[in-house]
């Protein structure tokens, strides 16, 4: 037992311990807010979710379980507790797991490298094991700094960077104090290799390598679908995400989605897709710069009318099951965001961008959704929460049932 009180402590966005209480409730927050659908009380498809911990790969698999009943394998990388909390990912595991299980759901919980062949053996093993050796839907979700390539043993390491010239953009900051700032940063252009680093980790090589480590073994079923989540944003973070390094990888990662769905559909009448997901607060945006003004500004303008990353997600399984056409642009992707990417939208928050500073930035942004935003992504700042009372933080792994 090691039962304590957690103060939330953190350098800029970044938390250094997580509330394992706090992390629980999020989690059964976003399962209540799914709709209820008939599909979910029956035996699902069998379904793999790559980055299943976090962002919009936990949304996934969230809404898959509490929409569509899906049972299989979520797969991330998150640290356990010791001389610190463990993280925030690793509690949110537990919960799910906790949630899957009360609703009767068949979903192993798998620590590890994704990008590893280790883990694709693992994950191939239980698929045999225990859910008939056939995958009906694959998710993949991954944001990681670096990537090892199994064949050869290089390791590459993203970067966020602009291509060809320095990009300065304003930025929102909280001093120590918590009060807002609205800053100038300059970042420095991409040099030498790092666009092919960046997409070596955060294009498509490694969901590729997934499909095609699991149909060499057959394990892909009749119809398999597969889908990779993006995003592409605003003309306001542009420079710095989709026309950077990794707007390359992104580009990669579409068009890797193509070569995958011409392959799927000839060999077993499915498919690929990426699916461009709208803003959030996500411990991977919050590192970009200009991200946490922009998403400010939007939740200015839009209120409760931003979608949040579950109801998002339900959006997406209904496509991908088919309960919902699939709503696809001129270059096949899923398309989520329309509703952030409307013209009258981006006019709104461009204005707001241009006017913004320290002194203004209260009344353009919601700052207090902001903030607790990045705090709930720790277990913090959630509804219902005593958080001068002790908590457990040794949660254990979920572990398997036969």
């Amino acid at each position: 037992m090691n039962e304590r009180v957690i103060e939330p402590k953190s350098r800029g966005f970044l938390f250094l311990d997580s509330h394992p209480g706090g992390c629980r409730k999020v989690v059964d927050d976003m399962w209540q807010a799914v709709p209820a659908s008939g599909e979910a009380d029956r035996e699902g498809p069998v379904a793999l979710v790559i980055g299943s911990s976090a962002g919009y790969g936990l949304a996934a698999t969230i809404a898959g379980l509490a929409r569509v009943g899906i049972r299989g394998i979520g797969v991330c990388f998150e640290k356990a507790p010791a001389r610190r909390t463990g993280t925030a990912g690793w509690y949110r595991t537990a919960a799910t797991a906790r949630l899957a299980e009360e609703h009767g759901r068949d979903m192993i919980f798998l620590n590890g490298d994704a990008f590893s062949d280790a883990m694709k053996e693992e994950v191939a093993e239980l698929l045999v094991e225990r859910f008939g050796g056939r995958l009906d839907y694959l998710i993949y979700s991954v944001a990681a700094p670096r990537r090892t390539d199994p064949e050869t043993g290089d390791v590459y390491a993203s970067v966020l960077k602009p291509v060809g010239a320095p990009y300065t953009t304003k930025t929102l900051v909280f001093d120590q104090d918590g009060a807002p700032e609205v800053k100038e940063v300059t970042t420095e252009p991409a040099e030498g290799d790092d666009i092919e680093q960046t997409v070596a980790v955060m294009g498509g090589a490694d969901w590729e390598r997934w499909i095609t480590f699991l149909a060499d073994r057959s394990l892909l079923a009749d119809g398999f679908t597969t889908a990779a989540l993006s995003y592409i944003g605003s003309p306001l973070t542009a420079a710095i995400y989709r026309q950077g390094t990794i707007g390359a990888a992104k580009s990669h990662l579409e068009a890797t989605a193509r070569t995958l769905d011409e392959r799927l559909g000839k060999t077993l009448g499915g498919r690929a897709v990426t699916s461009v997901n709208a803003a959030a607060v996500t411990q991977s945006s919050t590192a970009i710069p200009g991200i946490a003004l922009y998403v400010g500004l939007l939740r200015g303008v839009l209120g409760d009318a931003m979608v949040a990353p579950i109801g998002q997600l339900v959006q997406l399984w209904d496509q991908l099951t088919g309960a919902r056409p699939l709503d696809l642009d001129d270059e096949g992707r899923v398309r989520l965001d329309t509703w952030e990417l409307d013209p009258t939208v981006q006019n709104a928050v461009a204005e707001r961008w241009s006017t913004s500073t320290s002194g203004t930035i209260a009344e353009l942004a919601d700052l207090e959704w902001f903030s607790d935003e990045v705090r709930r992504l720790y277990g913090f700042s959630v509804p219902g929460i005593d958080y001068t009372a002790a908590v457990e933080t040794d949660v254990p792994w979920p572990v398997r049932t036969a």
